[in-house]
């Protein structure tokens, strides 16, 4: 099972192989490969994609904003499900749900977590164009 905060739930959807390090890259395409097969547990703070940027110094994972984006992406992700999602949650990240999730994504409506974001730009860019590049899609024929 794979450990994720909130807004990662919404970061996913557009990742395209792009992020702070190359370590973390490397751990995201792991996770992303996972993702299509494993279920999900929404954990409060640093998760497993935040993982190759806890050992140095001051990571941004633990500040206060990055919670509050968590809390925000939550929200919005439990009205687009039609389920409440919350910390301790588990869940399966079918192709159904991730469909809802990236229309809703395109079309504006889970964004509020992105809000200052640096990377917003980026994965507006990357939903405008159908999220073709993406690097985490279930997997077809699994009932994921």
């Amino acid at each position: 099972m794979i450990a994720l905060r909130g807004h990662h739930l919404l970061c996913l959807l557009t990742y395209v192989g792009e992020g702070y390090t190359r370590a973390f890259v490397a751990n995201y395409d792991a996770l992303a490969a996972r993702l299509a097969l494993e279920d999900v547990r929404i954990v409060a703070g640093p998760d497993d994609i935040c993982a190759p940027l806890l050992a140095g110094g001051e990571a941004h994972c633990r500040l206060e904003r990055v919670a509050a984006r968590d809390d925000s992406a939550l929200l919005a992700v439990s009205d687009c499900l039609g389920r409440e999602v919350r910390v301790g949650s588990v869940l399966r990240l079918d192709v159904g749900s991730v469909a809802r999730l990236r229309t809703a994504f395109r079309n504006g409506i889970i964004r509020a977590a992105c809000r200052d974001c640096a990377w917003d730009s980026l994965c507006t860019s990357i939903a405008a164009t159908g999220f073709r590049r993406v690097r985490f899609n279930p997997a077809p024929g699994s009932g994921r």
